[in-house]
């Protein structure tokens, strides 16, 4: 699912060689986090939230698949936690 999130992301961006998608297990799933260059955020957010909200539906349908619930946060330039 990393890899998957990560190639979604280098496709949409200007700066592919600046995504990082780092994985952090918990008892509840998997939280993916995706960091683009800071001129690249709004593109992989999209308008109105649209693009992030088709990569979580595409990671909500995988999640029923492989019954591992995923979640997708995309951090902004000096985010620590979670960011939409």
């Amino acid at each position: 699912m990393q890899e998957l999130v990560t190639q979604i992301a280098r496709a949409l961006v200007d700066i592919p060689e600046e995504v990082r998608v780092e994985a952090e297990e918990s008892g509840e799933g998997t939280r993916l986090r995706l960091r683009v260059a800071p001129t690249d955020v709004g593109k992989v957010i999209g308008k109105q939230g649209r693009t992030a909200r088709s990569m979580r539906t595409i990671l909500g349908a995988v999640s029923m698949k492989h019954r591992h619930r995923y979640s997708l946060d995309i951090l902004e330039e000096g985010d620590q936690e979670s960011g939409h």
